[in-house]
């Protein structure tokens, strides 16, 4: 397979799509279909389920919340509404624009952790999956399958953008030198960095859309965080 130059790995939740507001527009969904107790539990099973997986599973949290409500007519709906909510609504601003501005340098790739059914759903959905020429790769726990990437696109250098630290800094553990970690402040686990033992990434954003203000050549002259 060809070797390139430089290939970016972007995640998907809370870096190219506001996946916080999509939990909070099921959240208020939830509390008019079935009520407030009936939502609050929908969540413990979620909380319980990601916890097992180590990854949001939206719809499994939904079958379980069916064991429990058989006779729950809602859940269907619920599961209507998972399918067809909008997903491209909620990119944030230039996202789309940001992935090309990347592609102007070499191939980008999806690389998000999540389920086999819902997640490359969620991810068509919102345009994502055309925007990266289908280049997508669904993990349970991406930052243990670097050697699958590797094996799939081949490059001298990697840029990872993420808004996870932990991810960004386990990576890093891996590759060394040879990736560039750029941090992207959206989202609840971004917040929660602001507390986090991990070290900084090399590069960090506010904003996906910041990075319409870098060519290659900016990214790569970061100086690595030890």
């Amino acid at each position: 397979m060809m070797s390139h130059d430089v290939v970016f790995l972007i995640d998907v939740d809370n870096t190219l799509l506001d996946a916080d507001r999509v939990t909070t527009d099921l959240g208020r969904y939830l509390e008019n279909a079935v009520g407030h107790d009936r939502q609050q539990r929908y969540w413990s099973l979620f909380k319980q389920l990601r916890d097992e997986l180590g990854y949001a599973d939206y719809l499994g949290a939904l079958q379980r919340y069916r064991i429990e409500y058989s006779h729950d007519p809602h859940a269907l709906m619920v599961s209507r509404f998972l399918l067809h909510y909008p997903f491209s609504n909620r990119l944030f601003p230039n996202a789309l624009d940001a992935v090309e501005h990347m592609k102007q340098h070499g191939p980008v790739v999806l690389v998000s952790d999540g389920d086999a059914v819902f997640q490359p759903h969620k991810i068509e959905r919102a345009g994502l999956l055309d925007a990266v020429d289908g280049r997508v790769l669904i993990y349970v726990h991406k930052e243990q399958e670097l050697d699958d990437i590797e094996e799939r696109y081949p490059a001298e250098h990697y840029v990872l953008v993420d808004d996870k630290l932990r991810i960004l800094s386990a990576v890093k553990n891996v590759w060394g030198a040879r990736v560039t970690t750029v941090f992207s402040q959206q989202g609840h686990y971004a917040q929660a960095a602001k507390r986090s033992l991990y070290p900084a990434a090399d590069v960090t954003l506010e904003r996906i859309s910041d990075l319409l203000q870098y060519d290659l050549d900016d990214l790569l002259a970061a100086p690595p965080v030890a």
